[in-house]
């Protein structure tokens, strides 16, 4: 059961209303467009990226082939310049490796600073004035 179900929507990092990722392709745990998380999520999808080449090629190396399409999943493959909503230990495994992607903090949820560091995040920001 997505959190929303439950009443009041999930938060972003900055403390406001958890915003959108990416609908195209359409990201998230649930597949909603947004980093929306529950206990279910174990990997906890919920930094939203900007993806590049390096860290699509830098995932594939640790594993986690994000680029190949795979049909028989509904999975199209990212490519670079697509938003994600990336697992927070993935994104700060390749934030010490010196590949991590840029970060929505408008839409990255606060669950990820369980993971993460606020400051780190805003150094990635794409959406910090």
């Amino acid at each position: 059961m997505k959190p929303d179900d439950m009443g009041g929507g999930q938060r972003n990092v900055l403390g406001g209303p958890l915003g959108s990722c990416s609908e195209k392709p359409v990201t998230g745990f649930f597949r909603d467009g947004c980093c929306n998380t529950s206990d279910e999520d174990f990997g906890s999808h919920t930094i939203c990226v900007l993806l590049t080449a390096d860290f699509l090629e830098f995932s594939k190396a640790r594993g986690n082939d994000l680029s190949t399409p795979r049909p028989e999943f509904g999975f199209p493959g990212l490519h670079p310049g697509d938003r994600w909503c990336l697992c927070a230990a993935r994104w700060r495994e390749a934030l010490h490796a010196g590949k991590a992607p840029r970060v929505v903090l408008n839409a990255t949820n606060e669950a990820a600073l369980l993971i993460v560091g606020l400051d780190d995040l805003k150094r990635y920001a794409i959406d910090l004035n």
